[in-house]
């Protein structure tokens, strides 16, 4: 389940700057001699920034400052097609298919400000600190006292005294602070109207003359509330997605791909989770979360165990389904569906209860599958865990 819909660094500028935050004039290249002649644009110096969905891009070489057109033909060559590996990605990494060439800034001071949902507040929280530039993880593990956060009330909207407050508790004074405070502002009008998940810029630099600028972006957007910006939805880029993932948000399938070998078909995303704990406690690590939703029909049951059966690591297929408004039945016939379409051969561990219960255990008894039927989680994970791993 893809719960928000990422941007590129660059596209999050785009973004900044119609909103009137100050960003470095950059440009996007998608060959070693498109970031060579941008960087002589920029008069033979320049950041070069791989663009990947993934922070820490610093950390493992996927960003550099360059010292001539040459020495940026031979960066982005050595990206450029190439896929970067974060500790935010997985261990096959994000293709890199662009990077940000960039103008050099003078650097005076680093700042870390970032918008978000506080669940506990049930609002949107301000979160920054004077320590920009560095992993606020590790800022708020080692040092919690540097982390200021505003939490802006959802009747009144940020108020325009607490962009002051934020740019006194960051230090910042006079025309730099007025700056300051002008982009916390506009910040939180792109995090309201575009309905965002998150909106960071780390960092958010003030320069030698005193000017605020955002020197790197990232926004991630609500995918539930894309149909009401259909010129950001455009802006995905599905190379950046969990392959499995993207297929089920195009199918309208809540899924997300786990590290575990057995797959779970379920309907209820509570359901679901209770479905995961069982299969951990039984010691057969869930290969993903699947809610299949409570209306599905026979095509969509069947698209929603394709891709379960599309994970190269399942190789044992749990099955927990009550039927109320999805029937049993229908349940069984999109499972037989899509096994029989992948030729698959997968054990199937199967809980059913509720509508059509006799129809849809029949349905699978005759399919010709190999299929164990439990009337409980605890009969299921006990059929798990005695399942031998392929």
């Amino acid at each position: 389940m893809v719960d928000a819909m990422n941007l590129h660094e660059y596209q999050a500028k785009a973004i900044f700057a119609r909103y009137g935050i100050p960003v470095p004039n950059g440009q996007v290249a998608g060959t070693p001699d498109e970031a060579a002649q941008a960087t002589a644009g920029f008069g033979g110096r320049a950041a070069i920034k791989a663009q990947v969905h993934a922070g820490g891009r610093g950390l493992v070489g996927g960003v550099k400052v360059v010292r001539s057109p040459d020495e940026a033909r031979e960066f982005a060559g050595s990206l450029l097609g190439t896929r970067l590996v974060t500790h935010q990605t997985d261990a096959n990494g994000v293709p890199v298919d662009g990077v940000l060439v960039e103008e050099l800034a003078d650097i005076a001071t680093e700042m870390y400000v970032a918008l978000t949902i506080d669940r506990n507040f049930r609002g949107v929280v301000f979160i920054a600190s004077a320590a920009g530039g560095t992993s606020i993880e590790e800022v708020a593990a080692t040092d919690p006292d540097a982390i200021i956060t505003e939490n802006v009330d959802p009747l009144l909207g940020l108020m325009p005294f607490q962009c002051r407050r934020l740019a006194a508790r960051l230090e910042l004074t006079g025309p730099t602070a007025r700056q300051a405070a002008n982009i916390f502002d506009a910040l939180y009008r792109i995090f309201t109207e575009n309905d965002c998940t998150l909106v960071e810029v780390n960092p958010l630099i003030v320069t030698g003359d005193g000017s605020v600028v955002a020197l790197d972006a990232k926004v991630n957007l609500e995918d539930d509330a894309m149909f009401r910006h259909p010129d950001l939805h455009e802006l995905r880029d599905r190379s950046q997605e969990d392959p499995l993932e993207a297929q089920a948000a195009d199918d309208d399938i809540a899924y997300v791909s786990l590290d575990g070998r057995v797959g779970c078909l379920v309907n209820g995303a509570g359901l679901a989770m209770a479905t995961l704990d069982v299969a951990n406690a039984a010691g057969a690590a869930p290969a993903n979360f699947l809610d299949v939703g409570g209306g599905a029909s026979e095509e969509k049951v069947a698209a929603a165990v394709s891709i379960i059966l599309s994970d190269p690591k399942v190789d044992r297929v749990l099955v927990n389904i009550f039927g109320g408004i999805l029937r049993c039945d229908v349940a069984a016939r999109g499972i037989v569906m899509a096994f029989e379409e992948h030729l698959a051969q997968q054990p199937l561990v199967v809980r059913m209860l509720g509508t059509n219960l006799a129809e849809g255990k029949n349905i699978l008894a005759q399919s010709g599958l190999n299929v164990t039927f439990t009337d409980t989680l605890t009969e299921a994970a006990a059929a798990l865990s005695a399942e031998p791993a392929a």
